[in-house]
């Protein structure tokens, strides 16, 4: 999470959507960068709404506008799935190491996920709260230009990024049964992701 204040933007940094390249592009112009532990690095709206948000309001009398970047839901299943076949997770019950990208989603479908697919949710992170809190401005993933252009235009500054933290090669293959199940499971991620992309 990052706040640019003068900018009046608070930054979220959605798991698997660039932030570890955005934070090492942008730590130097914001005002506050939470990168550790990841618990606080990746607080979703509600946490940003329940501790920072009031921060921000009560002191400063200062209302931010939040900014967020959403992946399509099977490529941002896929980045985990991939990130979690790393050699450091060999053994453990987070591993994806020896399971097909099918039998993950299929996992991930499951009313109690096992270890390896309990990964969260996107349209959970960025879920309005009930006292309005909410994202002003969520853009995809697959187009970074806008939130570039977007982010340049509202700070001025200008700044490049560098691919960081990227997950391993995998087989991505999905089968047609799998991803109707993932799209009848969890249609809240698909219309959230299909608001900003179409």
């Amino acid at each position: 999470m990052m706040v640019f204040y003068r900018a009046r933007l608070v930054l979220l940094s959605v798991p698997k959507t660039g932030t570890t390249a955005l934070q090492s592009a942008l730590r130097p112009h914001a005002d506050l960068v939470i990168s550790d532990p990841p618990e606080l690095k990746h607080s979703p709206l509600y946490r940003y709404n329940r501790w920072v948000r009031p921060m921000y309001e009560k002191v400063c009398g200062a209302e931010l506008e939040v900014v967020a970047i959403m992946r399509e839901p099977i490529s941002w299943l896929g980045s985990w799935y991939r990130f979690r076949q790393r050699p450091h997770l060999d053994g453990r019950p987070t591993s994806t190491k020896n399971m097909s990208f099918d039998e993950f989603v299929t996992d991930y479908c499951r009313g109690k996920r096992p270890p390896h697919a309990n990964v969260g949710s996107q349209a959970k992170f960025l879920e309005a709260q009930p006292n309005g809190c909410r994202v002003t401005h969520l853009f995809a993933y697959e187009n970074l230009a806008l939130f570039h252009a977007f982010m340049q235009d509202r700070t001025g500054i200008s700044y490049n990024t560098q691919q960081e933290n990227v997950s391993p090669d995998g087989d991505l293959s999905l089968s047609a049964a799998t991803e109707e199940k993932l799209k009848r499971k969890h249609p809240e991620e698909f219309a959230l992701y299909g608001a900003i992309s179409g």
